[in-house]
């Protein structure tokens, strides 16, 4: 029986210009991050068949769409490939709708249900599942939590609090140093063990219960966080996700607006520019900036700017700009500021301004700007930051054509890479080698050293 070609699927691959062997090279890394280990032998003839009328099985089509779907910068659904799925894995915005408790459980728990944990592991990062609720399911929320039946005997007070809140800060600064490779599976584990324990117990107030759900968030989304940084970006979507109901039951707004900027972050860095600025506006929206401190208020805008200026929206992302340099001046000593945004500084708002100038092609002003970065940062408690800016401003310099500068400043971003594990540090050492490639024969020594201690890191971090 002679199969009918996929024109559909063709005409998309067409769009992205991309050669099978890139669409399969490019299916693999999505593959990998998934964990769907049955894909990470995809191959040009794969992509051919698929082309050629043969219908992938299993997550396939999922993962096909979410890699195309990063390249054309647009969602790519299964009916537009031509691969309509007999069923999916539900729609997002359901995520919204499920208990807390069962969620942060389902996130942990080795042992639901088969049909349930299949659901869990079986999507990549996808845009269905950014999808915010509307305004009423945040009216219901603190409702919702006072009304949850303890499942536990743990009586919660301050001293439960203190001790998750030790417990994040101490990872976070781990994670600043390290990366969010390195112990991110032990939070995990604290978060379905303890914090699980913890959110189903008794409350002796309705403060209590408060500050006890917006401690919780902030330990939840760093989970996401670290695994966004370990490029695990659909686990690191469903904690943020979670982290924000959290937020939404705690009554906090700045709290969900931090959150809700992590997620446009994530979004701009993996192509799907609409829902990062749907995302960095929902996280400056009313009481989410209004309340917000006025670094923390720098922070949601200058991830706002640089989500604008990748969805093509020049003055505004310029504006956004202008409006975080602002809010960071304002930032005095001694203001009552969230301990979660302790990380936010000079060097973090010039990392930012240079990726979103970047965007706007002002080379000249995201250089200086990473300079501005390296400068101001204290490098040996930041190391995974510093690392990634030294790495993108090498990247920027060899973009301008100076081969030798950039190698220079590759070979301080790897010098700080030593120890650090983080999937963002491992991305900027490929983007080395792939700059790198045109100028391994023309006997620069300088790009020859650097190419040849990228390779040997990513051989003891593969």
């Amino acid at each position: 029986m002679t199969r009918k070609q996929n024109a559909k699927l063709a005409a998309v691959i067409a769009e992205t210009g991309w050669s099978q062997p890139k669409v399969a090279g490019a299916v693999v890394r999505v593959a990998a991050e998934a964990g769907a280990e049955e894909l990470t032998a995809v191959t040009r003839s794969h992509i051919a068949m698929w082309m050629a009328g043969t219908r992938p099985s299993g997550r396939a089509p999922r993962i096909l769409c979410e890699t195309l779907s990063r390249r054309l910068q647009r969602p790519v659904t299964p009916a537009e490939i031509g691969l309509d799925a007999p069923h999916t894995s539900g729609d997002g915005a359901c995520e919204w709708h499920v208990d807390t408790l069962t969620a942060l459980v389902d996130l942990g728990s080795k042992n639901v249900d088969v049909d349930r944990r299949r659901l869990l592991a079986e999507a990549a990062y996808s845009v269905g599942g950014l999808a915010l609720p509307q305004q009423q399911w945040w009216d219901a929320a603190p409702g919702n939590a006072r009304s949850r039946i303890p499942t536990t005997g743990r009586r919660v007070g301050a001293s439960e609090i203190n001790a998750v809140r030790e417990v994040t800060e101490f990872f976070s600064r781990r994670d600043q140093r390290q990366g969010g490779i390195d112990g991110r599976t032990a939070l995990h584990q604290y978060i379905y063990d303890d914090v699980a324990s913890y959110l189903g117990g008794t409350f002796a107030s309705d403060e209590t219960r408060n500050r006890f759900l917006a401690t919780a968030a902030e330990a939840v989304y760093l989970a996401g966080w670290m695994s966004f940084d370990a490029s695990q970006h659909e686990a690191a979507r469903r904690y943020f996700t979670l982290a924000v109901k959290l937020a939404a039951e705690a009554d906090d707004d700045p709290l969900a607006g931090h959150i809700l900027r992590a997620m446009a972050h994530q979004a701009t860095d993996l192509g799907h520019p609409k829902q990062a600025v749907d995302l960095a506006s929902a996280s400056v929206d009313r009481r989410r900036y209004t309340l917000a401190s006025q670094r923390e208020r720098a922070l949601l805008g200058v991830v706002r700017a640089r989500s604008l200026a990748t969805n093509g929206q020049k003055q505004e992302a310029r504006r956004a700009l202008l409006r975080a340099e602002d809010d960071l001046a304002a930032a005095k000593s001694g203001d009552e500021e969230p301990t979660r945004v302790w990380f936010f500084s000079e060097a973090s708002l010039a990392h930012e301004t240079a990726r979103t100038l970047w965007v706007l092609g002002d080379l000249s002003g995201a250089e200086s700007e990473f300079w501005r970065s390296v400068r101001t940062r204290k490098a040996d408690t930041f190391s995974r930051t510093h690392a990634v800016t030294l790495g993108y401003l090498g990247a920027l310099k060899a973009q301008q054509g100076s081969v030798e500068a950039a190698c220079d400043v590759w070979g301080q971003a790897l010098d700080v890479m030593q120890g650090v594990q983080s999937g963002r540090a491992r991305e900027s050492v490929i983007t080395m080698r792939r700059m790198l490639s045109p100028y391994r024969n023309r006997g620069i020594s300088a790009a020859a050293e650097i190419d040849a201690r990228a390779r040997e890191l990513l051989g003891r971090v593969a």
